[in-house]
């Protein structure tokens, strides 16, 4: 199991702490300064079953300035949202859990989390 995080996001703080007191077995990456490319970005897209809009933070700054708002939420924008995410690794969501048995949650609740370690458990 690999939880991306930012030690700054409280969620994924409590996230941690919830692995922690449960024992879980993980490796923690720093997506902000170990960035993932646009390969490990697609395949945790498709463990999380989402699109890269779905994981995206629109309300930094970073994304008004790219004008993320505006930009088409379909198939053919999916490598430039892609692009945008392995650019400006701050724009996405976190924390996200990659479980054992290859799916993927971004896990902002303790239940998500849970759900992450149940998929784990082995």
């Amino acid at each position: 199991m690999e939880i991306w995080i930012n030690p700054a996001c409280s969620k994924c703080r409590s996230a941690v702490k919830l692995l922690d007191e449960e024992g879980a077995a993980y490796t923690v990456r720093r997506y902000l300064d170990d960035v993932p490319d646009e390969n490990e970005i697609r395949a945790v897209l498709d463990r999380l079953g989402l699109e890269p809009w779905d994981i995206t933070r629109t309300g930094e700054d970073e994304a008004k300035e790219l004008g993320l708002k505006d930009w088409p939420r379909d198939a053919a924008a999916r490598d430039r949202w892609i692009a945008a995410l392995a650019g400006h690794p701050k724009l996405i969501q976190r924390p996200i859990i990659t479980a054992d048995d290859g799916t993927a949650v971004v896990g902002r609740t303790e239940e998500a989390v849970r759900e992450a370690l149940s998929r784990s458990a082995g």
